[in-house]
């Protein structure tokens, strides 16, 4: 790899199998809702999904702070630090406030 290109995103083809197990969750929420099944069992189902997704989220993230944000911060380009650290203030606002 060219020294001026920057480092490969991580791979995150480990977290198929979980989205799928998600899915499948979802489309068992689906089932639950058209067989009129009973709603704390319908929603106990959905915090599973929620909590599968919130799982793998949680790996995506350590990953992309173990990775790029590493990366970024062991370089000597203090442009990019500085975007990754805004690119997590941006994520937390987003999504964590």
């Amino acid at each position: 790899m060219p020294e001026d290109s920057p480092p490969p995103h991580p791979c995150h083809h480990a977290e198929l199998p979980k989205l799928n197990r998600a899915a499948g969750q979802i489309e068992g929420v689906k089932r639950m809702i058209e067989e009129g099944r009973y709603c704390p069992d319908i929603i106990t189902q959905l915090r599973a999904a929620r909590a599968a997704l919130r799982r793998i989220e949680g790996d995506i993230l350590e990953s992309h702070l173990q990775h790029c944000v590493a990366d970024a911060m062991s370089g000597n380009d203090a442009q990019d630090t500085e975007q990754k650290i805004a690119e997590l203030k941006e994520l937390y606002k987003r999504f964590y406030e």
